[in-house]
């Protein structure tokens, strides 16, 4: 089988099955979306309060806000006690203009970087559409499907750089602080640059997460209002760049992407002090959580990476199938349920892997569940009134 030229960018099959799902529900078909990570609710409404005003008041135009800058610099030092200047904070149109920011501010074409597998699919295939090398690292369950500073260690030759996530897409990992300031120190040790990908911060069922800068303040730092601030179809993001790159940052977000939406800019400001609304909404993806972590296994989904944050169950089908694309087509078509397939995270394990996000309300984790339980009991040979004593088909 011929192999993929280092610039090929493979398609992002859940957007395939998220276009069969549209297509299922204009045929009238009820469809419970759980392909995709955004969340079911929309802004807080005190940003939409504002954005009225604004849309009624304002003929806005191309505009980077500095007072939001320095409202998310306030969020560094309030979250994690690390200082950050307003200048430093790019305001992007999403996460993934930050992640093409960064990753052009720091590599050049032919540069290696490392990455976990399974994790998330556009690092792979932006690396590859910027001429650059993914150089992915397998992450199990021994490692919380993370990546690790032995791992980096180990890397011969030494990478140019690294991307980190935590929490992580597809698993919802997270790094532990030790483990961390570890991968720091490996990274500079080594003179490995570090990306980190922060935008599911907030959204953790223990302890918070950690920011990459307490430990190395010349990482490059990617987030987003999307996740948390519920805010996905608003298209704001951000990229903290170190002193010494703002002036390039700023010159390749002028010409490659103008500035974000000004709208979103607006209602972001208001976004920032909606925490009571927010949180309310991850009270919800804790009770998702939970609904799923203890009905997946009565199902036979009994090897489920640890969801630590983020809003996903990463879980084995190794015992049902070894083609997770068309296990989810069939799934979607059976039962409505929409649900992306590992291989988008982990194109050499991920054929045995399905990922659900349960960032939709607390019912259609319900209807969901009453759906897919007689489906997974069909395929492990139980009633579904017994399912929760079956044993997981090897």
């Amino acid at each position: 089988m011929p192999q993929p030229e280092p610039s090929d960018v493979e398609p992002f099959r859940a957007i395939s099955l998220s276009h069969l799902a549209h297509t299922l529900k204009a045929e009238g078909r009820s469809i419970i979306h759980m392909e995709f990570g955004q969340p079911s609710t929309g802004a807080p409404a005190a940003a939409i309060a504002v954005a009225h005003k604004v849309l009624d008041a304002e003929p806005m135009g191309y505009w980077q806000s500095q007072p939001l800058k320095a409202r998310i610099a306030q969020l560094y030092q309030d979250r994690y006690g690390v200082k950050v200047e307003p200048v430093q904070v790019i305001l992007t149109c999403g996460a993934s203009p930050a992640l093409v920011l960064a990753l052009a501010l720091r590599f050049g074409a032919g540069a290696r970087v490392a990455l976990a597998r399974p994790g998330y699919v556009a690092y792979r295939n932006t690396l590859r559409a910027l001429h650059m090398a993914p150089v992915e690292i397998p992450c199990g369950p021994e490692t919380g499907y993370q990546i690790t500073a032995a791992a980096i260690a180990a890397l011969e030759p030494a990478p140019d750089g690294v991307i980190i996530a935590s929490p992580a897409n597809p698993t919802g990992t997270i790094i532990a602080p030790n483990e961390l300031a570890a991968i720091a120190e490996v990274c500079r040790a080594r003179g490995i640059g570090i990306v980190s990908d922060e935008i599911y911060h907030g959204l953790t069922y223990g302890e918070p997460a950690q920011s990459i800068l307490q430990y190395d303040r010349d990482a490059l730092v990617i987030s987003s209002f999307s996740k948390y601030f519920s805010m996905a179809g608003w298209r704001l993001g951000w990229l903290l760049a170190p002193r010494d790159k703002v002036a390039k940052a700023v010159a390749y977000m002028g010409n490659l992407f103008l500035t974000p939406p000004s709208l979103s800019q607006h209602a972001a400001l208001a976004a920032l002090d909606s925490t009571e609304e927010l949180e309310g909404h991850l009270d919800t993806y804790r009770r998702n959580r939970a609904l799923l972590l203890e009905a997946l296994p009565r199902m036979g989904l009994r090897s489920i990476a640890p969801p630590d944050g983020a809003f996903y169950i990463y879980a084995s089908v190794a015992h049902l199938t070894d083609d997770s694309f068309k296990f989810c087509e069939q799934l979607l078509r059976d039962t409505g349920v929409a649900a992306a397939p590992g291989v988008d995270f982990d194109p050499v394990l991920g054929h045995e892997f399905v990922r659900f996000s349960f960032a939709v309300s607390t019912p259609e984790v319900e209807e969901a569940l009453r759906r897919m339980t007689p489906w997974f009991a069909a395929r492990t040979g139980v009633s579904a009134h017994s399912v929760g004593q079956a044993e997981t088909a090897s």
